[in-house]
């Protein structure tokens, strides 16, 4: 079986924290032909080395803006501009230097309520190697292709209209694709391609050349985007004092250097990167898993954002705006502050449990086990049932690649199972279809905002 496919392990739910015993045995994973990063010998001493991939109160509109934009690593680039009281003009300065011109997309009208079914952001992740961060990379940084860059983490952010919703789609870094013929920086143009691993687009035309992609693949017209490095990641996190996420089982992944105990762990630094990177160190060591990890991330993240920790310190407020001006490369279409603000108004009254994370459903590629392709089938209901703004409801059992295992906190005085009575048996009912409401294939997982889950590590 793939190690980037899907599992059929029975979706596992736990009880918080973990017991003895819990968790099968873990089994080895080989490397993946693509990465080729190993830990250096030349790698600073006293650092760790990263791989090469990988009731809450009402809010007012800035929290919500916050929120959303905590949804994807790289949305938080808006928090500067939704910050009421401080100096966003100046920020945004310096926001539109390296501002990137999206080639294909539809121009983006200057009020996005006009815009009819809703709005798309891309975002990308990529693994430049940056002075400050390089030495994390060992060889990655240090090899033939340390002037390359590639889009390794690429998420569309889908924000519906009238009710707003708000759903998160990753792709595979190894989802095999046609690429488009794509603008370079010096005005030439590559060629267009049959079949190639979604990651190396940035290599071909840059964040322009991905959007374009995932833009022929889905469908889907994409008029704004952004791209943060995982440098940019480190300070992020480091800005909002760290995300503390959950681990069920221990995580232990020479290629990332990460050895950890199971537990709540505040990631911030250098482990944060650890953690969004790690493939080996979860479920069935495929990108899969480590996709579900990160949206673990995301959502806690997202929490964080709005919790009273960060909306009331002005001080962690314009540290976050700062750091994520400083980090994040926009397209054009995203500089204007008034564009930021509307953004922020179009979600300031999505909740939790309507901010959907799923991963783009793939089969195995016949040629490569180590890859896969498009599931067109599913990913067309998908995008209709977004078309349609119905509410999205996930029937799959089992989280893709068993990255993360779903959380089931115990409640004090709860029954134990063995003691508690037999239910009454139910009569089946007629089933009504709700045309609001969309049963998405089961080729899909994901989860909610709302949604607790735990990283499903290979120490079982």
């Amino acid at each position: 079986m793939s190690r980037g496919f899907e599992s059929h392990t029975l979706r596992r739910v736990v009880r918080w924290p973990p017991v003895a015993g819990d968790g099968d045995a873990g089994e080895s994973v080989p490397l993946h032909p693509y990465e080729r990063t190993r830990v250096s010998p030349k790698t600073r001493p006293g650092r760790q080395t990263v791989a090469r991939h990988g009731k809450l109160r009402a809010p007012n509109p800035v929290a919500q803006f916050l929120k959303i934009l905590a949804v994807g690593v790289a949305v938080v680039l808006v928090a500067g501009i939704g910050v009421a009281g401080f100096n966003v003009w100046s920020l945004a300065t310096n926001f539109t230097e390296d501002a990137v011109a999206l080639e294909g997309q539809d121009t983006a009208p200057p009020d996005i309520g006009q815009i009819e079914g809703g709005v798309n952001l891309f975002l990308a992740g990529t693994d430049a190697c940056e002075p400050d961060y390089a030495a994390y990379f060992g060889e990655r940084c240090t090899g033939a292709d340390a002037g390359g860059e590639l889009n390794d983490v690429n998420l569309l952010v889908h924000i519906s209209d009238n009710p707003r919703r708000v759903t998160v789609i990753s792709f595979p870094r190894d989802l095999m694709l046609p690429i488009p013929a794509c603008e370079q920086e010096d005005g030439s143009a590559t060629s267009a391609m049959s079949k190639q691993p979604l990651n190396s687009t940035f290599s071909y035309g840059g964040l322009s050349c991905a959007v374009k992609t995932v833009s022929q693949l889905t469908g889907q017209s994409i008029p704004y985007a952004a791209k943060v490095t995982w440098g940019g990641v480190i300070e992020i996190t480091n800005a909002v004092g760290g995300v503390e996420v959950c681990i069920a089982n221990g995580i232990r992944d020479r290629h990332t250097g990460i050895d950890w105990e199971a537990g709540n762990r505040n990631i911030q630094g250098i482990e944060a990167l650890q953690f969004l990177r790690t493939r080996h160190g979860v479920g069935d060591g495929g990108d899969l898993g480590r996709i579900s990890n990160q949206q673990q991330y995301m959502s806690r993240l997202a929490r964080k954002v709005v919790s009273d920790e960060v909306l009331s310190d002005p001080g962690t407020l314009y540290k976050l705006a700062s750091v994520a001006v400083d980090n994040i490369t926009p397209s054009q279409s995203l500089t204007n502050p008034l564009t930021l603000v509307q953004i922020a108004l179009a979600v300031k009254n999505v909740p939790f449990e309507e901010i959907v994370f799923l991963q783009y459903p793939t089969y195995e590629d016949p040629s490569d086990p180590n890859k896969v392709v498009p599931n067109y089938d599913a990913a067309e209901a998908l995008f209709a049932a977004l078309e349609a703004n119905q509410q999205l409801v996930l029937t799959r059992d089992t989280i893709q690649g068993d990255g993360t295992i779903v959380v089931e906190p115990e409640t004090p005085g709860e029954t134990p199972a063995e003691d508690a009575p037999a239910e009454e048996p139910v009569e089946p009912t007629e089933q009504v279809v709700d045309p609001t409401v969309a049963e998405l294939p089961s080729a899909i997982s994901g989860q909610t905002a709302a949604e607790e889950t735990c990283s499903n590590g290979n120490l079982r």
